[in-house]
């Protein structure tokens, strides 16, 4: 065998011994996620949650499997199976057993959780996330005040809890931002899916004067186009998913992209830590947005929706903070 030949030959045993070790690196960098939702996915919370997820499994950076529709009553279980199963990182919600998910983390603190909880991270390996859209909500108080003509809001949530309390309260302050004297009327349906109560809910609510609603859950959007009046979305695009068209005027949209990104990477750096990834879900970092103004980009009033836009600048800078109230809010007239 000549020198060169020989040379040859060891360079591509080389080159073909690299492309075996890029390929072996990719397959090591793709970590096990699970996804435990107490929803179907199709509930508009866990949605989010589960399209962020499937997001990075077509990025290629993730093997995802999920359980849907778990009771509280079960999820221990569940969480106890996945984390036995060999996955890296666990995505879900411990509202109503944060005490008994905690301690599964304890016992398993080789897997990251990261877990939808309005309590503050534990451990070395429980992260925290809860829903912090207040800033879009505020955005759409400021568009809502605008356009209401008796000075009358009505407001149907599922329960009066922090993450929608925050919600409320912001899309209070930014309409009386425009009108001080602005009235609403609060109701909680006491369920995170029943269309029917919160439709019922809303036809009260118009009955007692009411030509705006904003609409935090299903149900609203429909009696709001049965009566004619105008609506604002929570959480997904309810313009487009929701059969809002010619009546949800915007969405405070939430996105967990972000925060799923940033946990993934530090879970394949060997960094993962207890946090709060509050910061994760608003505005700043992607976590937040107004949805399109769609079919009434002409009917709102020029000023505000400049105004609306130069504070959505000023919020992502940091110049302007939407307050944050968790204090369950109430009607007032």
């Amino acid at each position: 065998m000549t020198h060169g030949l020989f040379k040859r030959l060891a360079l591509a045993a080389a080159l073909i011994g690299g492309l075996a070790m890029t390929a072996g690196q990719a397959v090591a960098d793709k970590i096990k996620v699970a996804g435990i939702y107490t929803q179907p996915i199709q509930q508009k919370w866990d949605a989010r949650l589960h399209q962020a997820l499937e997001a990075a499994k077509k990025a290629g950076e993730i093997e995802y499997v999920f359980s849907e529709k778990v009771a509280n009553t079960d999820y221990v279980r569940v969480l106890r199976e996945y984390a036995e199963s060999g996955v890296a990182l666990i995505v879900g919600e411990a509202f109503g057993i944060s005490r008994e998910a905690r301690k599964v983390a304890d016992d398993y603190p080789n897997v990251a959780f990261l877990m939808g909880d309005p309590f503050k991270p534990h451990g070395k390996n429980f992260a925290v996330f809860d829903n912090y859209i207040h800033e879009p909500c505020y955005l759409m108080g400021i568009i809502a005040g605008s356009m209401t003509k008796s000075k009358k809001i009505g407001m149907v949530g599922g329960y009066p809890i922090g993450e929608v309390n925050r919600l409320f309260h912001a899309f209070m302050e930014g309409a009386r931002s425009v009108h001080p004297d602005i009235e609403f009327k609060v109701n909680f349906i006491g369920s995170w899916y029943d269309p029917p109560k919160a439709k019922e809910a809303a036809f009260a609510q118009v009955e007692a004067g009411v030509d705006v609603l904003y609409a935090e859950r299903a149900g609203v959007v429909d009696a709001a186009r049965e009566k004619g009046i105008i609506a604002f979305g929570n959480v997904n695009d309810m313009n487009k998913e929701e059969n809002g068209t010619d009546v949800v005027v915007t969405s405070a949209l939430w996105h967990m992209e972000s925060a799923i990104s940033h946990a993934i990477k530090l879970v394949k750096d060997g960094k993962f830590a207890a946090e709060d990834y509050k910061e994760w879900t608003m505005m700043a970092k992607g976590g937040a947005s107004l949805a399109p103004y769609y079919e009434f980009e002409g009917k709102i009033d020029p000023a505000i929706k400049a105004k609306v836009k130069a504070l959505k600048a000023d919020i992502i800078a940091g110049k302007f903070t939407v307050k944050i109230n968790d204090n369950e809010p109430k009607s007032t007239f």
